[in-house]
């Protein structure tokens, strides 16, 4: 299994930014895929996930209006859309996937299984 991501670079507040996370080596569409993010010495928090099949969708209060997570299952792809980016948004952004179904739609990064090597996001006033 093996997730790539992309797209992460350095905006202006009130900026937007995509992030892509390219899964293969399974169907990532049966089991729970997420963003999560890590500032500077702070935990890896939760910022948008997707469940399993049903493809029930949740955001943190932190990022909920601004963000919109979602997935093309032809390209094996999920994204992160980001809008009106404000400099406490600045972290290393990760893709996750579990394999456990019962983990789908974790907020906890514990239950991911498979991560993505991060992209990077800087948000400057």
């Amino acid at each position: 299994v093996q997730l790539v991501e992309s797209g992460g670079g350095s905006v202006q507040a009130g900026g937007s930014l995509r992030l892509s996370c390219k899964v293969s080596g399974f169907a990532y569409d049966d089991y729970g895929i997420g963003w999560f993010r890590q500032a500077d010495g702070q935990k890896r928090e939760m910022v948008s996930v997707i469940g399993d099949n049903d493809g029930a969708k949740f955001y943190s209060d932190s990022v909920k209006g601004r963000v919109t997570i979602s997935r093309d299952k032809a390209k094996n792809t999920m994204y992160l859309e980001m809008s009106n980016l404000k400099p406490k948004d600045t972290a290393v952004y990760f893709c996750a996937a579990t394999v456990d179904s019962s983990c789908a739609g974790s907020i906890y990064a514990g239950d991911y299984d498979y991560w993505g090597q991060g992209a990077r996001v800087t948000v400057s006033t």
